[in-house]
């Protein structure tokens, strides 16, 4: 066949490739736990009180291998996989370097030539997990933990931001990699207090509703290729509504409003007014399976 021939076109949806990462206890497995038939690899024990399917423990590199080629060479219907967590895995990553280059500690290899070598690692994870997604049709789902870096921005004086708690090198490889970058963390609003004499004092007020950032900011690191809001609640069904093109996000009437065929008339109106018609319930997205 020509290769002009082999031009293709159009739309052509594949599954996600998502880095959800935040701050510690905002519901990141949650997130993971809600999706479409979902199996995870974990190397952090922290899944204990969420119902899921997950592999045992993983405490050495070649358990998640292993793991990742079970799921591509044995029947089973999961339809997503969770890497939790992305940090404690590299640190098995810089465990196996170690013992290849028979040191104990991976800054001994020197000129931080040891972070170079793991990335022979994270490609070897990152080439198990493209082979699920484009053979296997899984969605990925990796989690990481939040880190404050510095950031030094050639257009402006360095600040600090959100990003991966990964090694440079790594965080990097990961992110052109994945589809989209989601930061989860509280939903948080400041007021000015003024302590008189000409003082001010800025203070932080959360409401504990937990969001997922998708556009990357000064703040923190984020990208989606969806044209996403910047702003979603933390919640994989909503995520994942959003993701087809639904809206789910619409604004629904109170539950106890009457239809609009059986709308009583309204209390207090003038004589002969007509009855007020209650609103037609908008339609909602179904959650996604799992």
């Amino acid at each position: 066949m020509k290769l002009l021939e082999q031009i293709q076109r159009g739309v052509q949806p594949a599954p996600r490739r998502v880095l959800l990462y935040g701050t510690h206890g905002v519901g990141k497995s949650t997130f993971g736990s809600m999706a479409e038939r979902p199996i995870f690899i974990q190397t952090e024990d922290g899944l204990g009180m969420i119902d899921c399917e997950r592999f045992p423990l993983a405490t050495r590199y070649g358990e998640v291998i292993a793991a990742l080629a079970a799921l591509y060479t044995e029947p089973h219907e999961y339809r997503t996989l969770v890497l939790d967590s992305l940090d404690w895995l590299e640190r098995l990553i810089w465990r196996e370097v170690c013992e290849k280059r028979g040191v104990e500690n991976i800054e001994d290899i020197g000129y931080a030539k040891g972070y170079t070598f793991a990335l022979t690692q994270w490609r070897e994870v990152l080439g198990g997990l493209d082979a699920l997604r484009n053979e296997r049709g899984m969605q990925i789902i990796l989690i990481a933990h939040a880190q404050i870096e510095k950031f030094a921005n050639p257009e402006t004086d360095t600040y600090d931001r959100y990003s991966p708690r990964l090694q440079k090198q790594a965080s990097a490889l990961i992110q052109e990699w994945c589809d989209e970058i989601l930061f989860s963390t509280y939903k948080v609003h400041t007021k000015t207090i003024n302590e008189g004499f000409d003082r001010k004092r800025i203070q932080g007020i959360g409401t504990g509703e937990r969001i997922l950032r998708t556009t990357e900011r000064p703040a923190h690191v984020a990208k989606n290729r969806l044209n996403l809001p910047e702003e979603l609640p933390l919640d994989y069904r909503i995520y994942a509504a959003t993701v087809r093109g639904e809206n789910p996000m619409a604004t629904q009437p109170p539950a106890d409003s009457p239809p609009q065929d059986e709308a009583p008339e309204h209390q207090g109106s003038a004589p002969g007014a007509k009855p007020r018609r209650g609103r037609r319930p908008s339609e909602t997205a179904e959650p996604a399976a799992g």
